[in-house]
């Protein structure tokens, strides 16, 4: 899908220098994938002190009953 965005030319030209990229697509693409990945990691933090442990569990017991 083509898109038109209009980008800071200075930032996509420092991502592409850092990521050493060789291309605009590349470092944005990449750029996209990791600002993805973060934000699933801070949506993580919401689970806490929502999830319940069991101080018994035993997953190599649970290996055994295969």
């Amino acid at each position: 899908m083509a898109t038109n965005l209009k980008i800071d030319p200075d930032l996509l030209d420092e991502a592409k220098r850092v990521g050493r990229f060789k291309t605009k697509k590349d470092a944005v693409n990449q750029a996209l994938t990791e600002f993805i990945q973060h934000r699933r990691q801070i949506d993580i933090l919401d689970w806490e002190g929502k999830v319940d442990f069991f101080k018994d569990y035993d997953h190599k017991a649970l290996r055994n009953q295969r």
